[in-house]
């Protein structure tokens, strides 16, 4: 009897390089104070040493509630996650047991010239890369006031400037990191990092000041991205979900990263945040406005697409013609298809999530050098088994390539 022909392994269909749309890099202690205006110097997120054993987030001296060490000072290696969660026996422990290292011991996360040598040896051309500390202290900020989220972002992204660049070598895409709490200032800032060359920037999810993001309000930014071409990524980061959210369940309003409970990571770190956003963004009728603008859902996972996509559809329906914004042009899902781009975790079903929504939706990322991310970028390709050669190249690469105008 012959025996059916074996699928492909997914990395056996790939023979081009891989573009990754997860990047990270780990910042140095003056990543917020290099560059910081004068008239804010005491106002900086600032990186202490000498008060406890590891360093400390600092914002007008006092602890960072989130971060309240920078995270890579003592993370996980990359792929720790994995193994850690392969580890039947690890009886709860956290994820820093499971063998940390500074970012000091990986000079690939610190030095763009090191890290495109490590592009190489992986197979990587380019990526999207992203802040460690620079996702995570927006919402300590926002108490002091817009003049000082901005001040801080437009110090950070100096500091970005100076040691990734927007476009090194055409490999290195750094993704600026902007706020909508003052839009005069963040449309300022945004085309100030345009002018340096920036291609992409990121936002925090969630509401902003009491206002949707994809309130009128905020169109003059939102404007200036599509006039420009500028991708607009939500990454997974402090949200502050956890103030907005579970407090009203009883939790702590501001834990730390480290000490985020069971039930917090339900309501404010998993998709509640990004599939809020992005909900908002649709049925308040910001893509009728600007039917040319990207937007970027990175290491916020997938699972939740499918089940979101009818949820929206369902709701549009039953609310007939009330939108707060104005009638939507076409399905809300329709608009998410085409809008919208989203990067899996490596365990998502994501041959399942293509069958859903089509290939173009979904864009390889790695997380590297965080603790969950893939050790090796190519690992990601374990999890597209049964797809088509062209798929694979879709995830892998010609999906994000197309968003940075390179060869797909």
């Amino acid at each position: 009897m012959t025996q059916p022909a074996s699928k492909p392994n997914p990395r056996d269909l790939i023979d081009y390089p891989l573009i990754d749309a997860d990047c990270h890099y780990y910042e140095p202690d003056d990543c917020y104070t290099r560059h910081m205006e004068s008239k804010y110097r005491d106002d900086a997120i600032m990186v202490v040493r000498g008060l406890s054993k590891h360093a400390q987030v600092h914002f007008r001296g006092e602890r960072v509630g989130f971060f309240a060490a920078p995270p890579g000072e003592y993370a996980g290696k990359p792929g720790s996650y994995k193994a850690f969660y392969e580890n039947k026996n690890h009886k709860g422990a956290h994820i820093l047991a499971a063998d940390p290292i500074s970012c000091f011991d990986l000079p690939e996360s610190m030095q763009r010239d090191t890290r495109l040598k490590w592009l190489d040896k992986h197979n990587v051309e380019a990526g999207l890369f992203l802040p460690s500390l620079g996702v995570g202290v927006e919402m300590a900020l926002r108490d002091a006031g817009p003049e000082i989220v901005m001040a801080n972002h437009r110090a950070f992204n100096k500091w970005i400037q100076d040691d990734w660049g927007w476009n090194y070598q055409n490999r290195i895409y750094s993704v600026a990191q902007l706020s909508l709490v003052d839009v005069d200032l963040a449309v300022a800032e945004l085309d100030r990092v345009i002018k340096e060359g920036a291609l992409l920037v990121n936002l925090i999810a969630g509401p902003v000041m009491g206002r949707s993001p994809a309130d009128p309000h905020f169109d003059p930014f939102w404007a200036r991205c599509e006039e420009a071409g500028i991708p607009v990524a939500f990454h997974l980061g402090n949200a502050g979900f956890e103030e907005l959210v579970s407090a009203a369940w009883g939790e702590n309003p501001r834990p730390q990263h480290h000490r985020v409970t069971a039930f917090q990571h339900m309501l404010g770190m998993m998709e509640r945040p990004v599939t809020d956003t992005l909900a908002a963004l649709i049925m308040h009728n910001l893509f009728g406005r600007f039917p040319n603008l990207r937007v970027l859902s990175i290491e916020n996972g997938s699972s939740w697409v499918k089940p979101l996509l009818s949820r929206l559809n369902k709701a549009a329906k039953v609310a007939g013609n009330n939108f707060t914004f104005g009638p939507l042009h076409d399905r809300p899902s329709a608009i998410f298809l085409d809008r919208i781009s989203v990067c899996p975790f490596p365990e998502d079903n994501i041959p399942e999530l293509l069958q859903a929504v089509g290939p173009d939706v979904a864009i390889f990322g790695s997380d590297w050098p965080h603790p969950e991310a893939l050790a090796d970028p190519i690992e990601f390709a374990d999890g597209l088994g049964g797809l088509s050669y062209a798929d694979v190249r879709k995830v892998m690469r010609s999906n994000t390539a197309d968003l940075l105008g390179l060869e797909s």
